[in-house]
């Protein structure tokens, strides 16, 4: 059992450690992921400009390989070059901040997992509620515990080793709170969105506008939502996602 270990926060995050940590027992593990914190990209991908990939030592003493682009540029070159025949189960994570509702397009942590899934590659990501901002978005170490996570993820990943990944499922979005009430994992579907969103307009010193995109977490956005029930219930939850978009719809009276 060959398992490629990636991320968006970067290969210093003490989160990417964390999965190695939980998992090593369970097969080959590879740790490739971007060089620096890629929040937010999606799933981007790097076209037009050459990639670097650098051998790099991990605090554990081991060592991964750090790339010079996104979390899907990261999974590309771990699966495709760097791990010999392609892993057999993916895992991305432990991302520092939860990755609930529809907003997950945006995630890099799913970017990865999406890139994995178009390989037929089983994919796990794996996410941590956090309930201090400034620990989101560092490049480097955090001082947050993520012991339970590992203890839920490895289960997880344990058994879709055992199981493969369930019928008509590609991907397992596994999300963890921040103050678990139970070790029981529910299953959920997508929320409709994890922030508001807002626009601040601020102003520099010479006068000229500038924006920051923002938003409050919804605690809240439908009853059975990964949204509710990780923030009502602080249990972890987890949501199958497929890759294929397809509508089910009848689109006849559009195309005549």
């Amino acid at each position: 059992m060959k398992i490629l270990i990636t991320n968006d926060d970067g290969l210093s995050s003490d989160g990417i450690l964390a999965v190695k940590q939980a998992v090593e027992d369970l097969g080959e593990t590879t740790v490739v992921a971007p060089q620096s914190q890629q929040s937010g990209v999606g799933h981007a991908i790097t076209l037009m400009k050459p990639l670097r990939v650098f051998k790099t030592k991990l605090k554990d003493g081991s060592y991964g390989y750090a790339v010079t682009g996104t979390p899907t540029d990261s999974l590309i070159m771990g699966s495709k070059f760097i791990v010999e025949g392609g892993p057999d189960l993916v895992i991305s994570g432990i991302n520092v901040g939860e990755n609930l509702s529809r907003s997950i397009t945006t995630s890099g942590t799913l970017g990865a997992t999406f890139e994995a899934a178009s390989f037929k590659i089983p994919s796990i990501a794996v996410s941590l509620e956090i309930d201090r901002e400034d620990l989101k978005f560092k490049n480097g170490p955090e001082d947050i515990d993520f012991s339970f996570a590992q203890k839920i993820l490895k289960k997880v990943a344990r058994n879709v080793i055992k199981h493969g990944m369930p019928e008509g499922a590609d991907i397992l979005n596994l999300n963890i709170p921040a103050n678990p009430e139970s070790e029981e994992i529910i299953q959920t579907k997508l929320a409709n969105r994890m922030y508001s969103t807002t626009v601040e307009e601020r102003q520099d010193p010479y006068g000229h506008n500038y924006y920051w995109i923002k938003g409050d977490m919804l605690k809240q956005d439908g009853e059975g939502t990964d949204v509710n029930t990780l923030h009502q219930l602080h249990q972890p939850v987890i949501t199958p996602l497929s890759v294929d978009m397809t509508a089910d719809v009848d689109v006849k009276k559009w195309i005549e």
